[in-house]
C-alpha cells in the first residue's frame, strides 16, 4: 500500500443521470488521469461512484470539471460529495467492475451513427468499412438492446454475440472510443445481415431464390426497391416497410396491401440535398433532422417539382421526413461507387393497420407476408419495439412533439411535484405509458391504438421492460376514467383492484402543467380541445375549459353539445358530423350544401331518424369533431379514411388562404358554434372559397378561446393558459390561441417534449393520482 500524500485529500463522488452507456467512465478516468489523481470509477445500480484522492487543488478542479464537461450522451442530473480519510490505496486511477447493488439510473435513447461511426463505415481501410453495425460509446442502440440494468453486455441482446479479440481490445481499453460500448461488434463477431425473398420469388433461372448475406443483402436490398419492390427492414425498434417514393405504383401498392386509406406516409431522405429537393426547410427544421434523436420531422413539401409520388402524402401539404439513423439506413442508400438506388424511400411502420410494430424476425415473416416482397433483416433481437418519434418546429424554433418514443424513450422527465412509485396507463388512442417515482418520469414506447389483443401484449411487455430498467414497482395504477377503455380494464387487472380513475381532459392539462414545472399550488385556465373524452356526465367531451390545478378541475366553460350519431363509428363519416351540427343549431339541410350532396338520400332519411329519436346519438362537446364537421361543410372532406383526415385537411385549406383574409366568424356566448355555422353556410352561397371559410373558421375558434380566458380570470384572478389535447396539433390553431393571449397579458403553456395529444396523457394521469392518494 502506497503511504498518503502530504496535503492529500480523499473525496467520494456519486453521480446520477444518464451516465451509463455514454462513455462516462472513460471520461472520468482520462480528467483523473490529466490531474494526476489516484483512485477509482464504478458504475453502480443507482448511477457512477467515483472515489479520488490527490491534492485539494486537483480533486477541487475535478469535481467542478465533472459536470461540466460531461460526454456528449451524457446528462448529469445530480453530484454528490463526502469528504473520507485518505488512504494510499491507489498509486494510479483506476476503473472498477459494475456494483451491482440495488437502485436505478438513467439509461440512455437510442442515437443516431456518429460521425465517426460513419466515417469508419465508408474508409475501405478500416475493418468496420461497410459494417452494417457499426457502433461506439457516442452512438447506436441503448434502449431497444437493454433487458435490465446496470446496463453492462449480459443484459443486452448483445449478449449472444462472444466479442473478437481486436473488439475486446477495444472494449477494455479506457482511452478507446469503444471503451465499455455494449453493442461494439465488427465483420468479425456479428451481428449478421440477411435478405429473406418473399416465399415463391425466383432468379432468372426460375430456382428458388436463396437468402442473401451482409453486403451482398443490402446490395440486393437497393436492387429491389429500385425495380419498384418493397422491403420490410429491420431497423433499431421494428421493422419499417420501404420503398421508392418517387415510383407511384410501388407507392401505390404499399399504401394497397397496408391498407393504409389515404393517410400520409413518412420517407427517409439518403441526405440534406435531397430533403431540400421535396421540402423546404428552416436552420431550426434542419437541426431537428440531423441531431442525434433523428426524429420524423413534419416539413412544408414542395410542389410536383419534388419528383414524389402523388401517394405518398395526398391531401398534406407537409411531409413527414427522416434522415437514417443506423449504418443499415445508410448502406441502403449507398455508398460513393455503389450501384445507384433511390434517394428517398417510403418509411412506414412495419406492420398491419392497427396492429404494433412488428420486432420479432419470424414474427415479421408472417405478420407481413403479403405487404412485403422481401426482408432485409438481422439477428440481433429487440428487447422493446421503439416506433419513430414525430415533431413539427414552430415558427419561434421550438419544437413539438406529437409522438415520443425513439431517441427519447427511456430520457426521464423531472416532476414538479414528488409521485409515490406509480404506473399510468394513458388513454386508448396513441397510447404511451408512464412510470413515476420521486421526482422522476418516464414514459414508455409509443404503442399505438388499444384496440385488439396484439397491442395489449405490446403494453404489457413495455410496462415489465420499463419497470427492469428503471427498478420501479408501482405502488399506485392511474388510469382513464372511461370504463369501456382496453387501458383501464388492463389497469384494473395489474392494480387488482379499480386503478385510480382521472378525468381524460383534466389529465391533458395537468399533463401540460407537469411539462412545465407548475407545483399545482395555483390553478390555470386549462384549454383541452381534443377528439374524445369521457365526461364526468357520461356523455362525450372534448371542447373544454378547466379551472384546473393536480387535485381537481371545474368545467367553466365548454363546446354546446351536438349529437354524435352512430357514436365512434360515426367519425368516419364528417358529413354526418356537418349535419348533426347543423340540425343541433336549427339549421336547415339544404340541398345545395357539400355535406348534404356527400349523402345518399337513405343515409339522409337514416340520419334524420336518428337525430329525431335520439338513437344511437350520444351527446358530445367535441372540438374536434367540431372541425370534422365544418371541413365537410365547407366541402373539404365528407368521409375520414384515419383519424383527423378531415380536421388536418381542413387546416391545410384555412393555411393556404391564412395572408390573404384575416377576417373571423364569431361564437355565440363563449363556444356556441350556431352563429359561425350559419355564417360558413351564407358565406357559401356567395361563392366564398372553401380555404376562406377554413381561415375564418379556425380565427374564430382562437378568438373565443380568448375571450373565455379573459373572463375567466375577470372571474378568478388565474393569469396562467395551458393548450393542451390532440386539437393543439393543429398548428394554426396553436399558434393563433398562443398569439393573442399572450398579446392579452396571460402566461401560455404549450406542450414541447410531452405530445398535446394522448400520447402524453399518462404524464397527466400520474401527477393527478399522486394528489388524489395524498388527499385520502
Amino acid at each position: 500500500m502506497t503511504a498518503p500524500a502530504t496535503g492529500a485529500v480523499r473525496r467520494r463522488v456519486t453521480v446520477r443521470g444518464t451516465v451509463q452507456g455514454v462513455g462516462f467512465r472513460p471520461f472520468v478516468h482520462r480528467l483523473a488521469t490529466d490531474l494526476a489523481l489516484a483512485g477509482f470509477v464504478s458504475n453502480t445500480a443507482s448511477g457512477v461512484l467515483i472515489e479520488v484522492e490527490g491534492p485539494p487543488d486537483g480533486v477541487a478542479a475535478f469535481c467542478d470539471r465533472l459536470a461540466g464537461e460531461p460526454p456528449p450522451l451524457a446528462t448529469v442530473t445530480g453530484v454528490g460529495f463526502e469528504d473520507l480519510p485518505v488512504t494510499g490505496a491507489e498509486s494510479a486511477f483506476g476503473i472498477r467492475p459494475t456494483d451491482r447493488s440495488p437502485g436505478s439510473t438513467l439509461l440512455p435513447p437510442d442515437t443516431a451513427t456518429c460521425p465517426d461511426c460513419l466515417r469508419e463505415l465508408a474508409d475501405p481501410a478500416d475493418r468496420r468499412h461497410r459494417h452494417p453495425f457499426v457502433t461506439c460509446t457516442h452512438c447506436g442502440p441503448r434502449f431497444t438492446i437493454a433487458t435490465g440494468m446496470p446496463y453492462d453486455r449480459a443484459v443486452t441482446t448483445m449478449a449472444g454475440f462472444p466479442m473478437c479479440a481486436a473488439c475486446a481490445r477495444e472494449y477494455g481499453d479506457p482511452l478507446d472510443r469503444r471503451f465499455h460500448a455494449q453493442p461494439v461488434a465488427c465483420p468479425d463477431c456479428g451481428p449478421r445481415l440477411r435478405l429473406v425473398p418473399a416465399p415463391g420469388s425466383s432468379g432468372s433461372s426460375g430456382s428458388e431464390v436463396r437468402p442473401a448475406r451482409d453486403a451482398e443483402a443490402l446490395a440486393s436490398a437497393r436492387a429491389l426497391l429500385a425495380a419498384g419492390r418493397i422491403v420490410a427492414v429491420k431497423g433499431l425498434g421494428g421493422y419499417h416497410l420501404a420503398c421508392d417514393a418517387t415510383d407511384t405504383r410501388a407507392v401505390d401498392t404499399l399504401r394497397t396491401r397496408k391498407a393504409r386509406g389515404g393517410k400520409p406516409f413518412a420517407v427517409m431522405c439518403a441526405d440534406l440535398d435531397d430533403v431540400r429537393r421535396i421540402a423546404e426547410l428552416s436552420a431550426s427544421e434542419r437541426a431537428a433532422l440531423t441531431g442525434t434523436r433523428r426524429p420524423i420531422v413534419l416539413l412544408r413539401r414542395r410542389g410536383e417539382a419534388s419528383g414524389l409520388a402523388p401517394g405518398v402524402c395526398p391531401g398534406s401539404p407537409h411531409l413527414g421526413v427522416m434522415l437514417p439513423y443506423t449504418p443499415v439506413h445508410t448502406l441502403l442508400f449507398g455508398l460513393p461507387g455503389d450501384p445507384p438506388g433511390p434517394r428517398v424511400l417510403v418509411m412506414t411502420s412495419g406492420n398491419r393497420s392497427g396492429e404494433p410494430i412488428v420486432t420479432d424476425d419470424d414474427e415479421a415473416l408472417t405478420r407481413l407476408a403479403g405487404l412485403a416482397d422481401a426482408w432485409l433483416a438481422h439477428d440481433r433481437p429487440i428487447a422493446s419495439p421503439c416506433d419513430d418519434s414525430l415533431l413539427r418546429v414552430r415558427p419561434d424554433g421550438t419544437e413539438q412533439v406529437l409522438r415520443r418514443s425513439r431517441g427519447y424513450v427511456p430520457r426521464p422527465l423531472r416532476l414538479p411535484v414528488p409521485v409515490r412509485p406509480a404506473l399510468a396507463v394513458g388513454g386508448d388512442l396513441k397510447n404511451a405509458l408512464c412510470l413515476g417515482a420521486g421526482d422522476q418520469a418516464w414514459f414508455g414506447p409509443h404503442i399505438g391504438d388499444m384496440g385488439d389483443l396484439a397491442t395489449l401484449e405490446a403494453a404489457r411487455r413495455a410496462e415489465t421492460h420499463l419497470r427492469a430498467l428503471t427498478g420501479v414497482s408501482p405502488e399506485v395504477v392511474a388510469a382513464d376514467r372511461h370504463p369501456g377503455y382496453h387501458s383501464t380494464r388492463w389497469a384494473a387487472r395489474l392494480a387488482g383492484h379499480v386503478p385510480v380513475p382521472v378525468q381524460h381532459h383534466h389529465a391533458h392539462i395537468a399533463s401540460a402543467m407537469a411539462e412545465h414545472g407548475l407545483d399545482g399550488t395555483v390553478p390555470v385556465i386549462g384549454v383541452a380541445f381534443d377528439g374524445t373524452g369521457y365526461g364526468d356526465d357520461g356523455t362525450v367531451w372534448g371542447g373544454e375549459i378547466l379551472l384546473a390545478d393536480y387535485t381537481g378541475f371545474r368545467r367553466y366553460a365548454h363546446l354546446s353539445p351536438a349529437p354524435l350519431p352512430g357514436g365512434d363509428a360515426g367519425v368516419a363519416n364528417p358529413c354526418r358530423l356537418a349535419l348533426a351540427r347543423l340540425w343541433a343549431a336549427g339549421l336547415p339541410w339544404d340541398a345545395d350544401l357539400p355535406c348534404v350532396t356527400a349523402c345518399a338520400p337513405g343515409e339522409l332519411a337514416v340520419l334524420q331518424r336518428q337525430l329525431s329519436g335520439g338513437l344511437a346519438c350520444v351527446p358530445t362537446s367535441s372540438m374536434g369533431r367540431l372541425f370534422d364537421a365544418v371541413s365537410s361543410l365547407v366541402g373539404v372532406c365528407h368521409r375520414a379514411g384515419y383519424e383527423a383526415q378531415a380536421a388536418l385537411e381542413l387546416e391545410a385549406a384555412a393555411a393556404s388562404a391564412w395572408d390573404a383574409d384575416g377576417s373571423a366568424y364569431t361564437f355565440a356566448d363563449g363556444l356556441g358554434p350556431a352563429p359561425v355555422l350559419s355564417a360558413l353556410v351564407a358565406d357559401l352561397r356567395r361563392g366564398t372559397p372553401a380555404a376562406v371559410l377554413a381561415a375564418r373558421f379556425h380565427r374564430a375558434v382562437a378568438r373565443a378561446v380568448a375571450e373565455i380566458c379573459r373572463r375567466a380570470r375577470q372571474d378568478t384572478g388565474l393569469v396562467t393558459v395551458a393548450l393542451s389535447g390532440g386539437v393543439f396539433a393543429n398548428a394554426l390553431l396553436e399558434e393563433e390561441c398562443a398569439r393573442l393571449l399572450t398579446e392579452d397579458g396571460f402566461a401560455v403553456l404549450r406542450h414541447g417534449e410531452v405530445p398535446p395529444n394522448d400520447g402524453g396523457l399518462a404524464l397527466g394521469q400520474l401527477v393527478v393520482a399522486a394528489h388524489l392518494r395524498q388527499k385520502e
